[in-house]
This record gives C-alpha cells, structure tokens and sequence, in this order.
C-alpha cells in the first residue's frame, strides 16, 4: 500500500470516528502521520464522546493490532529466512561436512597440548550430532571408539539416568560406552522454565585420538590460511 493510499484510509477511519492510536495500528504506520494526515478533521461530539469512553480499550485494540502485526512481519521475516537458508544450502557434500566440523572444533574442540587427543565439548545435543556424524561417515572412526562424559549441575542429579538416556538415543551409543557423570555445585538460585528438558554438557572423546587431534588442528591451520591469504 502506498503512503497516499495509506493517507486515504486514514483520513475514511478518521471521519468514522476512528482514534489515531487504532488507525496507526491498522495501517502500520506512525501516529504521528496518521495524526498529520488528519489534522483537519473534525469529529462530531458523539464521536468525540465516544472516543474518551472508549479510550482505553482503544489503546488496548490499538497495542494487541500492533503486536499482531509484528508478530505478522517476525513470522514473514523468519520463514524468508529459513527459504534463504535452504536455497543456499541444498545438500551437504562429505568435504563440507570436514569443514563444518573443522570450524565446529576450532571453536569447540580440545587443541591444547594438557589434552591428551580429540575432544569436543558443547551442550547443543544438534552440534554434538554433526561431530558424531563426521567422525563415523567423513573420518570412518568406529562407532565403539566414540566415549562421553556429561556435565551438569548437581541439581539434576535425580534426573540424571533420563539425561544419560537421551544422549545414548541421540548418539545411537550404548551405556558402557558413557563415563561417570560429573556433578558442577555451583549454587544455583535462580528457578529456570527448562529444567526437565536440559540435558548438561556433552564431552565427545575418541579414544586414542591424539593423532585425530593433530590432524583436526592441522585442517584448522590449511583452513584458516586458505581462507586469510585470499
């Protein structure tokens, strides 16, 4: 809709009795225009009496119409977004994965010499399965080379069997194949809405890998330094 047709339909609302506040809403635009665009129009007192009545359920109309509306373009704005991201995307070939991983343990994963081979820690149960994922079909390590350890708080200590069991599920690993727990105690005041859905922080080890961990920082370097020297 043009600002002209826009100014039209404001100036019909207005005649009808219509508040700035609700027109504003109705058209997505400021009150301020909408006010400037009404400047000489005058309501009769019915209008007018009507109008102060009803001004605070006006103003209540007005807000819920503007938070539609924005939710309409937040809505608008994600699904743009993920058709974006699909067009862009498509299908992931093997050598994207081993840079998508790259990238993941860069940020993510053990490069330190105190470590003593491949570890990459994160609490996003979706990362932790890309990793799972390049490791068994890009690097071919085998599935019972893969071993993890989960960090929580002590407060989910009760829960903890219903953690573990959605990591083995998510990981496809058997029991044997998960470490001990362990227990943070930090003291935690604060009451969070997540509690029965938060599954800690997954460590994802490959056992022997100390030479997977070298050869990770080596891809991190040829990376970096093909994408640098452009």
């Amino acid at each position: 809709m043009s600002k002209y047709n826009e100014r039209i339909k404001a100036r019909q609302l207005r005649k009808n009795g219509v508040s700035i506040v609700v027109i504003a809403s109705m058209l997505g635009v400021t009150k301020s225009s909408v006010s400037a665009w009404c400047r000489d129009i005058t309501l009769t007192p019915e209008q007018n009496f009507k109008l102060v009545k009803n001004k605070g359920v006006s103003v209540t109309t007005g807000q819920r119409m503007g938070a539609e509306a924005n939710k309409k373009m937040r809505l608008n704005a994600i699904r743009d977004a993920e058709l974006y991201g699909q067009e862009m995307v498509k299908k992931i070939s093997n050598r994207e994965l081993l840079l998508i991983a790259t990238a993941l343990y860069w940020s993510e994963g053990s490069k330190s010499s105190r470590t003593s081979g491949f570890v990459f820690v994160n609490s996003d149960p979706e990362m932790i399965r890309v990793m799972r994922l390049f490791l068994i079909d890009v690097l071919k390590i085998p599935k019972k080379d893969l071993v993890c350890s989960i960090q929580i708080n002590k407060i989910h200590e009760g829960r903890i069997e219903k953690v573990l069991s959605f990591w083995k599920k998510l990981l496809q690993l058997p029991r044997n194949q998960f470490r001990k727990p362990y227990y943070v105690n930090t003291r935690v005041t604060k009451v969070y809405d997540n509690y029965d859905d938060y599954h800690g922080v997954c460590r994802l080890v490959v056992r022997r890998g100390m030479n997977l961990k070298y050869r990770m920082i080596g891809l991190i370097k040829a990376m970096k330094e093909d994408i640098l020297s452009a």
